[in-house]
């Protein structure tokens, strides 16, 4: 296939940001005296935007308590927004995948179900040294992912056909959000997710290591 643009998942694709996710609504539960997770619980637990994810930590029989999520959410964000780069940076071999991109015509995107200021600050700090084309997270206007529409979007703005697509990501969520968008669903088995999930949701190829993205794409410019 003749890729001609790459869209990323962020958060456990791009960067490994779990402990921080993780510490933050910890730190927040605890305060209001409600159950903590294990940091690894918290791979189960991200993925479909911070409503969700604070929702999913309450414990069930808090789950439709409006009032209650709303506050909880709202002292995430404000927590999140000084200590999301703790210990947020990127994953092994993502600099050298980056790298390589910018010295192809190959188009670069972010789309991420974090909040599109968050996904854009991230990106803007950590991964400042390579340049990306489009980088959108979650705002009024673009559903979650897995609905497809902020990749038709990304898509249009980037002038290619989704089918010239790779998306890489390392969830379910993301596989779906490609197969839905009719792109080539790429799975990362470095991030939050499992290889079994990866592939039920449609995966068609799975990479252990950045430089294997590197590797199919070579092959598909030649």
């Amino acid at each position: 296939m003749n890729f001609k643009a790459v869209i990323f998942d962020l958060d456990g694709t791009l960067l490994d940001s779990l402990e921080d996710l993780a510490n933050t609504l910890n730190s927040v539960l605890d305060s209001n005296r409600l159950p903590m997770h294990e940091t690894e619980a918290f791979r189960y637990l991200v993925g479909h935007g911070m409503g969700e994810l604070v929702r999913k930590a309450v414990p069930q029989g808090k789950r439709h308590d409006r009032e209650l999520l709303k506050k909880l959410e709202k002292e995430m964000l404000e927590h999140y927004a000084l200590t999301w780069n703790n210990s947020t940076e990127p994953y092994l071999g993502i600099p050298e995948l980056l790298d390589w991109l910018n010295s192809t015509p190959i188009k670069k995107g972010v789309l991420s179900n974090k909040s599109d200021k968050f996904t854009k600050l991230c990106v803007e700090t950590l991964l400042s040294p390579w340049h990306f084309d489009l980088v959108t997270g979650h705002h009024p206007g673009i559903n979650h992912k897995p609905d497809p529409q902020g990749a038709f979007m990304m898509a249009e703005k980037m002038h290619v056909d989704p089918t010239e697509v790779l998306f890489v990501g390392d969830s379910g969520v993301d596989m779906q959000t490609a197969t839905a968008a009719g792109m080539y669903p790429l799975g990362v088995l470095w991030g939050f997710r499992t290889k079994e999930e990866l592939l039920a949701s449609g995966a068609k190829s799975l990479v252990e290591k950045p430089q294997e993205i590197i590797d199919l794409l070579s092959k598909s410019t030649q």
